[in-house]
């Protein structure tokens, strides 16, 4: 279901549209089939404009067994389109689905929509008759068969299907054959039925002039380690541990060998968090990516890497928590282990994406903090943007800014001081080992201010800790001040950060078409933030902060710049729905 769904938005981003898409799977490897938690989606939508969220309610659902009509039916809007493969609706299926009697009996039901009930897998075993298969590998066809009857419907073009089922199966010739033979069969009956009666011709988006390719998050963040990689001069190391959703990245850089980019796959998180140090320390672009419980595996290598004060990119790509919690459902819940979950006064620069296309930029200006001011930076995405896709406008890579390193290459006349600081940055001196007349002391024990000698001495101590803090603080110097969206000042200002960007824009540009006082910032820099936050924020007589867990950024918010602020908390699994956002901005609009 995830490739039938990765090929419409690749078509339909090589057409032209705008799009958003969010892949919903379980985190089972091979889920109880037919049950209503081993349900596999793909929800997408696309059109002329700008496209912020897959979508809310949905305008066409295709129901492949009764465990995804059951699951997705609520969400289908009153006269929407719905297409079930009827072949599934075993007795079987519908007790494994939990259905008392059988949908596609009840003509109530399918009245509400426009309901097109098709023998997918009966047409699709006719249609490869011909085909030496088995029985089961003839079934495994059905999807491009429902692929095969959307496109007809939105009178999308078969060919990129065609070519992709060719260059994936070129070995097995007959799986690629079948496959698309199942793909045509399924566009040619929607030629020949008279049940659906519309197609629809949804036109190309208006996007500034450039090259576009559609692109996942993961792979977003990929590419923007590469290209971070070479603006610095730098080899890049990556060393992870296979966690979803973080595990795409090691995947895409471990293709990148042609950049000089090394990918170590660790045995455990310890292990990789401890390898990009040792990497850092031997001047490399040091990475390292995991999920919530892997970043808590982590945190004390991470506290090495701030008193050693050594240039780390550690990713987390958020997921539901506690401890496993929902392996493949997105959630935002790690902001306060960014922010303090770490031992002792410990901090790190933490910046999150905003969606799949922002996550290439993300990953650059998390490189480049980190380099320019040698320290550890905390880069957070989440499931939903680390697997969802949109055209992402590639930009030239001459265009993109120098990152300055630090490195060292030989000892001035006065002697080497490793933690002698750049007055502006606060960074201090990258000197790899093996050049005589660098030497130093490195390791976990608190520094001498200069020497980076070991010292006891608790005034030192407590210089030194405030100067870490310093460091991070004065990267407030080095970013951009925020943009508000909408007037400067007003009733309601809407503050998000992360994978909510696209629900919180869409429902305040809706508000605001409707005049209502509203405003919308989106944060990128979380630690330290934009130095024009506070000034912002009393601009506006109350402010709404929506976000996928209990309140952890209303938190710092409220306890930072003493604002009034109010949340709109989900954690459910799945991102916010723009119209939840849309009646809470209404109804925050209305009172007095």
């Amino acid at each position: 279901m995830q490739l039938t769904g990765n090929q419409f938005s690749n078509t339909s981003a090589i057409f032209g549209n705008d799009l958003s898409t969010l892949p919903d799977f379980p985190a089972e490897i091979r889920a109880p089939q037919g049950t209503l938690y081993g349900v596999s989606s793909f929800q997408m939508q696309f059109g002329d404009r700008e496209i912020y969220t897959p979508g809310d309610d949905l305008n066409v659902l295709v129901a492949m067994n009764p465990a995804g009509l059951k699951v997705h039916l609520e969400e289908l809007q009153e006269n929407g389109i719905l297409i079930i493969n009827t072949d599934n609706f075993t007795p079987k299926n519908l007790k494994l689905a939990k259905w008392e009697d059988n949908p596609i009996e009840d003509k109530e039901l399918l009245s509400k929509y426009r309901s097109i009930t098709v023998p997918m897998s009966t047409l699709v075993k006719t249609a490869l008759e011909d085909f030496d298969l088995t029985p089961k590998e003839k079934m495994r066809s059905t999807n491009m068969f429902a692929l095969g009857l959307v496109y007809w419907l939105y009178e999308r073009d078969l060919e990129p299907t065609i070519d992709f089922l060719n260059k994936k199966f070129g070995k097995k010739p007959i799986i690629a054959e079948s496959n698309i033979k199942a793909l045509k069969t399924g566009y040619y009956y929607g030629e020949t039925i008279e049940v659906i009666k519309t197609t629809y011709k949804v036109d190309k988006a208006k996007f500034d002039k450039g090259s576009y390719r559609n692109i996942m998050g993961n792979h977003a963040l990929s590419l923007g380690l590469v290209a971070a990689s070479q603006k610095s001069d730098l080899e890049l190391f990556f060393g992870g541990y296979p966690i979803t959703p973080a595990s795409d990245i090691l995947k895409f850089l471990a293709n990148y060998k042609n950049f000089g980019i090394k990918t170590f796959q660790a045995e455990d998180e310890i292990s990789a968090i401890t390898s990009i140090l040792g990497a850092a320390f031997a001047g490399n672009l040091a990475i390292t990516a995991s999920s919530g419980p892997g970043i808590a595996l982590k945190g004390e290598a991470i506290g090495l890497g701030v008193i050693t004060e050594l240039p780390l990119i550690i990713i987390n790509i958020q997921r539901g928590g506690p401890s496993t919690g929902l392996p493949t459902k997105t959630e935002q819940s790690d902001l306060f282990q960014a922010m303090y979950g770490r031992n002792g006064e410990c901090p790190c620069v933490v910046i999150a994406a905003s969606s799949p296309s922002d996550c290439f930029e993300t990953a650059f200006e998390a490189a480049r903090i980190a380099v320019e001011h040698m320290m550890p930076v905390m880069l957070l995405s989440d499931g939903y943007i680390a697997n969802g896709s949109e055209p992402w406008k590639i930009p030239e890579v001459k265009n993109l800014p120098k990152i300055k390193n630090n490195l060292v290459k030989s000892s001035k006349d006065d002697g080497f001081m490793p933690y002698k600081r750049n007055e502006k940055t606060l960074a201090r001196d990258w000197a790899v080992p093996g050049v005589e007349g660098l030497e130093h002391r490195i390791g976990g024990l608190e520094k001498e201010s200069l020497s980076g000698n070991v010292s006891y001495d608790p005034d030192n101590h407590h210089a030194m800790t405030l100067q870490r803090q310093k460091k991070v603080d004065a990267v407030a110097d080095f970013i951009p001040d925020i943009e508000v969206f909408g007037k400067g000042s007003g009733d309601l200002l809407v503050l998000s950060w992360g994978g909510v960007y696209g629900s919180v824009r869409s429902a305040v540009k809706k508000s605001q078409e409707l005049g209502g006082s509203v405003s919308h910032v989106h944060l990128r820099y979380i630690n330290p933030f934009p130095k024009n936050l506070g000034k912002v924020l009393k601009n506006f007589d109350k402010v709404l902060i929506p976000e996928l867990n209990l309140g952890q950024l209303l938190t710092i918010i409220r306890a930072k710049y003493l604002v009034d602020a109010v949340g709109l908390n989900q954690v459910a699994g799945k991102p916010f729905s723009s119209n939840v956002i849309s009646n809470t901005i209404e109804s925050l609009l209305k009172e007095k």
